[in-house]
């Protein structure tokens, strides 16, 4: 059993272990990696984040070679089955785990795969598939191992017909009705996935509308596109049993409904994965949803560990993980550009896609302040017309007083990037911070972008006409 010495040891490679573990490398420190798979991305790049979104890119391409004209002088339209759906993201993993490899051979960072238990705070013990051991020994440990779908003991994902948000991506056929119990962000996205590929979807939400944290326009967009795909929405629902058998899956609601689908997909709520790492040796407890606890500098109650990611549990987006990795890396170093990551936009990559910054009109009226909307309809801009995807809207939020910028909404083609600019204006500070930044400048048309400007007049007309 060899023993090694290093700076850092980092557990788990996906983007908060791979933030943490580059910046180190960057700023000169010897760095070790682990992780339990036998390749580099974490539970983001081979379960989540990049398989889910190659899932969807490809179904929204079989949405559009079906909906448009044009391609009739091609041929007919097309039923894909999920399987082959897959294979493309299968491709698009493969080179992630390529590209990720190569910044770790680069940066001269050891990875070892295996699962790691601490011994103490600063002695890990890596155990290897091949049943061989590897010691390493660092003065600070950076926990970032990510999440796994919480998994009920009374619901039977053992079953050929019972799935997890994981298990699905080893679906062998196209089921022709679909169960999709818990209507989160992971629940809506492959309920547009499953919707695109023409299968019937029961969504069963314990709720009384999707998505409550966002915008109510943007929700109620998001329910009538769904349905529009032939998803049935249950709202307020809870099930009682969940029960699977040679035909299919028989759910019986709390409420006494029965629904039977061929197949069924859990996608409510996540558990950190945090056991069977010896965290009760240095004294961390995590808590029921195994999540750890760390301070605004991502410490934890020890000592030289830190904790990143999913593993800390808000805001579970790979976007704010990568930051978090580098966060925590940072105050590990002790430099001053330290921050903690507050300010996060929501990319939701439903069909269509959906993000937001900032406040939202409820929250806004509740809080009492004074604001207007500015709005900009993605059927009036010409960029739209010319890709065919004119579905959607921009939603700007600002104060009527100061005009700064409160919240900015978008719903459509592309929203996860579009949100972006209007992102960069709401953190500047002062009068560069005000919704007339968009009317005095000038966009590229035609542009997704120059909705921005639209929806900017729009909404100074609103003051201008009281």
């Amino acid at each position: 059993m060899a023993v090694y010495e290093y700076d850092v040891v980092v557990i788990g490679s996906g983007p908060a272990g791979e933030g943490a573990a580059m910046n180190l490398a960057k700023k000169g420190k010897r760095v070790a990696v682990v992780e339990s798979h036998d390749q580099v991305g974490g539970n983001c790049t081979h379960m989540g984040t990049i398989p889910s979104k190659a899932l969807r890119h490809s179904v929204k391409q079989i949405i559009e070679f079906n909906t448009n004209p044009m391609f009739r002088d091609i041929g007919e339209p097309r039923w894909f089955s999920f399987p082959k759906v897959l294979k493309r993201a299968e491709k698009v993993i493969t080179n992630q785990v390529m590209i990720r490899t190569g910044f770790y051979a680069r940066n001269r960072i050891d990875v070892y795969f295996g699962q790691a238990k601490f011994d103490d705070a600063k002695t890990i013990t890596v155990e290897h598939s091949d049943k061989g051991k590897d010691v390493l020994k660092a003065e600070h440990v950076v926990i970032a191992t990510g999440s796994r779908p919480y998994t009920p003991p009374d619901v039977d994902f053992n079953h050929p017909r019972i799935y997890n948000s994981d298990s699905i991506l080893k679906l062998e056929h196209t089921p022709r009705t679909l169960i999709v119990y818990g209507a989160g962000v992971i629940g809506c996205e492959y309920a547009s996935i499953f919707g695109g590929l023409g299968v019937k979807v029961d969504l069963i939400d314990n709720r009384d509308r999707l998505l409550s944290f966002l915008d109510d326009e943007i929700s109620d967009a998001l329910s009538y596109h769904l349905r529009n795909h032939g998803c049935k929405i249950r709202h307020n629902e809870e099930y009682e049993t969940i029960e699977g058998d040679d035909h299919g899956v028989l759910m019986t609601l709390k409420s006494g409904k029965k629904i039977r689908a061929d197949a069924f997909l859990w996608c409510n709520g996540r558990t950190g994965n945090t056991d069977n790492m010896g965290l009760e040796n240095i004294g961390v407890e995590p808590n029921s949803r195994g999540q750890l606890e760390v301070d605004d500098h991502y410490r934890t109650n020890v000592d030289g560990v830190y904790a990143a990611g999913d593993v800390v549990g808000w805001p579970s987006l790979a976007s704010a993980a990568l930051d978090q990795g580098r966060a925590a890396s940072t105050d590990l170093l002790k430099a001053e550009d330290f921050h903690f990551v507050s300010e996060v936009p929501t990319g939701i990559y439903t069909i269509p896609e959906i993000s937001s910054v900032g406040k939202t009109e409820i929250e806004l009226t509740e809080a009492k302040v004074p604001y207007e909307v500015g709005q900009a309809f993605f059927k009036d801009i010409a960029r739209a017309h010319i890709s065919g995807e004119t579905v959607g809207m921009l939603k700007i939020l600002f104060h009527r007083e100061t005009l700064e910028i409160l919240g900015i909404h978008c719903f459509g083609d592309r929203a996860s990037e579009i949100i972006h600019i209007g992102q960069a204006i709401m953190n500047q500070q002062g009068e560069a911070n005000t919704i007339k930044y968009f009317v005095n400048t000038t966009f590229n048309y035609p542009t997704m972008a120059e909705a921005f400007r639209i929806a900017a007049i729009a909404g100074l007309n609103r003051i201008a006409n009281i």
